[in-house]
């Protein structure tokens, strides 16, 4: 059964890019099926640098207080899996999660190392 999101269009699939630069800056690309209100892309890019932002601040915030960043990445991504499903449905996540491997192997997800 096809779960709703927040706005009450039916997401059968959801395609994720990700652009990772050296510097930390993460472009967020959401596709949705249904209609979608018209956003301004420069607004959702602020939006996203904000949102990294305070992640940041966190995740900082527990490695000052002791946190494993082993434990932190694996709570992160938790997090984030169980708000796709909970927002597009587990079969539109399951779909995401099955094209990450290419894209880890591809470097999108590398800060440190140069893009080839």
């Amino acid at each position: 059964m096809a779960r709703r999101n927040s706005r009450g269009n039916v997401a059968p699939h959801l395609g994720l890019a990700f652009s990772a630069e050296h510097h930390g800056n993460i472009d967020v690309v959401m596709n949705t099926t249904g209609p979608t209100p018209a956003r301004d892309p420069a607004a959702d890019r602020e939006q996203k640098r904000v949102a990294l932002g305070y992640l940041q601040e966190a995740w900082a915030e527990a490695r000052l207080d002791g946190i494993d960043s082993d434990c932190l990445a694996q709570a992160c991504l938790f997090a984030a899996l169980a708000e796709f499903v909970t927002t597009y449905g587990e079969e539109a996540a399951a779909t995401f999660a099955e094209g990450l491997s290419t894209r880890i192997r591809n470097g999108e997800f590398s800060l440190d190392q140069p893009r080839q």
